[in-house]
Parts: C-alpha cells; structure tokens; sequence
C-alpha cells in the first residue's frame, strides 16, 4: 500500500514538471514568435523573407546535444551541426530575447548579400531563441589575423592580398546595410569576432543584435546602451549615447588597422602601446614616412618580393583610408560608400599602375567626404549610391 502510494506520488510529481515545463515552451514561443513578427512586419517591408522554425528536440539532435565542436562568440555559442544533411551553424544566445530577435530580423534583410551570414531559421520555444545558420568552415576572421591566436592555433597568418579583399567586402557589406533600405541600419558592433569566413575564406559579417536604424525625420538614434562606454566605441557615441552611420565607418577604421598590424584592440600582443592609449592613436602617431614598417603586420612584409613598392604604397594608403575613418568629428568621416570606392582602387593598384599617394587628398576622398559630410545630415542615401551598392551586390564577387 505504502509502495504504491509512492510510485502515485513520483508519477503525479512527474506529469506536474512535464505539464510546467510543456506550459514555460508554450509561453516562450507565443513570446518570441509576436516579437519576432513585430519586427518583421516593421523592418521587412511587406516582403516575404523565409524563416523556418524547428522544434529543440531537432537541434538537441543535430549538435549530438550540445557536445559538438564550438565557438563561444560575445554573448552566443555558437555549434556545429547536421540538420536535415547540411552542415550548419546553430547560435545559442542567453538573455536579452529582444536584441537575439533582432539579429535575427536584420540578418534575413541582409540575407541577399553575399557577404552576410545567411539565417536558415530558429528555435521559439526557449526563453532565448535558438537560431540556425549556414556554416562557416574557416571560422573567425580574429582566428586568422591577430598574432596572439594565429600564433597559440599555429595558423598560417593570411596573406596581404586576401586581407584587403576581405576589408573590401565588408566594406561593400555595411554600405548595403546603410543604403539599400528605406532608413539606414547601423550595426553598432563591428568586430573581426563577429566576421566569419567559409571554406573559401570569403567573409561574412554577422551578429546584429544591436543594430539600430535612424527614424524618419531624424539625424541620430539612440544607440545600444551596454556598448556606450566600451573602450573602442566612437567618440561621439561615448559623448551623447546617439549614433549616425559614421560610427560604423570607425569601426570599421580599426578593422583596416587590424588587418594591417594583425593586433586585437582589446588585447595588444607585439606593439607597444601605453595603458590609456588605443591602436589608434598609436598609429596615428606613426604612420608616415619610415615608420609603416614597424607597425605592419611582419607576416605581410615577410611575403614582399619583386612588389616592394606597389605594396608599401598600398600599405600607406590603407593607413591612411583607415585613420580617415576614425577621426574624431563624424562629418570628417568618409562614408562607406566612398570607402568600398577606394578599397576597390587600391586594390587594383597593382594591376593598373595608378598614383595612390598618402594621404586623403592624393586619394580624391577629401572632396567626397566634405559632400558627404552635408548631404549625411538628411539621412537619406542618395538614388546613385544605392544603385551603386545594388548593383555591386547583384554581381557575384570572385572567390
């Protein structure tokens, strides 16, 4: 009698936490599913962007529940995984259900970018959605530029070419993300953590949690306010807690000066940098006449061969475009339009023999970036320079 009084208990304790668990799935979903609806229907234009959705029994599946290889990125893991015989990227967030959803919405709208990680669909039913994504095979951009962890994964460093291939197509990337659609969306967090690279080491920016678009009528928004005094962040931001689409052309600035010096910002490895100053300023410091050299990356001068002069030209010019990109007033600031223009010269310097020069004036972007500087006041791209980024983005870039 007494043992079977027991075993009522246990079943009836049982059936409880399955009903409360079933109910907390429910709810999360009803949760998740209206935001997410909410941003679609606000952020998508009444164009239909597929996203589907799978149960978490399907993803405990597909990453042999949860034991799979890894990448702890920011505030996600993100695992490898099969699902429906593809390999895939599973993201697995915690908290902050709003910002997640988000990054999912901007990542469907910029899905038709080559250059963007492409969203497959996502799991509702967990207090933080669960998203799935197309793979990656290379990994993290950071993995393959900063000495530290080039050095401690023992991998090949990547060779200049690629890199500035690389800062081109991220450059192209947020010039969609800021011109192709009816306001301008700012990414707010541009980090080579954030950008990965596929088998063929084309890169695709990701994480957009905290991105943000500028309202009709207005000239800044408000910015993600867990970023606001973050050490790197721009300027203008730390100042008013507001942004315009100039801060991500700084941050992009310091990834051009990370690629080229192969140093993380948060965590300086080879040069030698006071405590309270930043790559920035060190390199501002240093980067005319010889001193390039002791600044470069010696993985990119270690290649220099028959080449020496096209590439310490293109070396000084990237110095350059990138400290233009990180000036402290936001109206001296190229746009990334101009920016894309200039990377695609330098780039094709070599082949075409053209004068780069070194500094902003010999590069033809200083007449660019004062129109600019006014025209950006409206917050509206002009119809050249969306036709300009859409029709780029239409054609598939060479791998």
């Amino acid at each position: 009698m007494r043992w079977s009084w027991f075993t009522s208990y246990h079943f009836f304790n049982k059936t409880r936490r399955e009903r409360r668990e079933r109910d907390e799935r429910e709810r999360a979903f009803y949760e998740n599913g209206s935001k997410l609806l909410e941003k679609l229907i606000a952020s998508c234009n009444a164009k239909p962007i597929p996203i589907r959705t799978f149960s978490p029994q399907q993803l405990l599946l597909a990453t042999n529940y949860y034991s799979s290889e890894q990448l702890v990125i920011g505030f996600s893991i993100w695992y490898k995984g099969s699902l429906e015989g593809r390999i895939v990227l599973i993201k697995h967030s915690f908290g902050w259900a709003d910002l997640f959803i988000n990054d999912l919405v901007i990542s469907a709208q910029m899905s038709g970018h080559c250059n963007v990680l492409k969203p497959i669909g996502c799991c509702l039913h967990t207090p933080s959605p669960i998203f799935v994504f197309e793979f990656a095979a290379n990994g993290l951009l950071a993995d393959r530029i900063y000495v530290s962890r080039v050095t401690e994964r023992q991998h090949r460093p990547m060779v200049w070419e690629r890199r500035l291939k690389i800062a081109r197509q991220i450059a192209h990337a947020l010039s969609y993300l800021h011109t192709a659609f009816p306001r301008p969306v700012i990414h707010m967090f541009i980090h080579m953590r954030h950008i990965l690279l596929d088998e063929h080491d084309v890169p695709k920016l990701s994480d957009f949690y905290a991105s943000v678009s500028i309202p009709e009528g207005e000239a800044d928004v408000e910015g993600f306010k867990g970023f606001r005094y973050l050490a790197f962040s721009a300027p203008e931001f730390k100042a008013t807690g507001k942004v315009t689409e100039k801060a991500d052309v700084y941050d992009f600035g310091r990834i051009l000066l990370e690629l080229l010096t192969g140093e993380d910002s948060y965590k300086i490895s080879r040069l030698t940098i006071d405590k309270d100053s930043t790559l920035v300023a060190y390199i501002r410091n240093r980067a005319q006449g010889s001193c390039i050299n002791k600044i470069v990356d010696p993985a990119i001068l270690a290649e220099d061969g028959e080449g020496g002069a096209s590439l310490e030209c293109q070396l000084q010019a990237v110095v350059d475009l990138g400290l233009a990109c990180t000036k402290e007033d936001p109206q001296r600031r190229p746009t990334m339009v101009d920016v894309t223009k200039q990377l695609r010269r330098i780039e094709s310097f070599t082949q075409t023999g053209e004068e780069l020069g070194g500094n902003l004036q010999n590069l033809k972007l200083l007449k660019s970036v004062e129109e600019q500087a006014s025209a950006s006041l409206k917050r509206n791209a002009s119809s050249d320079e969306i036709q300009v980024v859409n029709e780029a983005s239409e054609r598939p870039l060479e791998v």
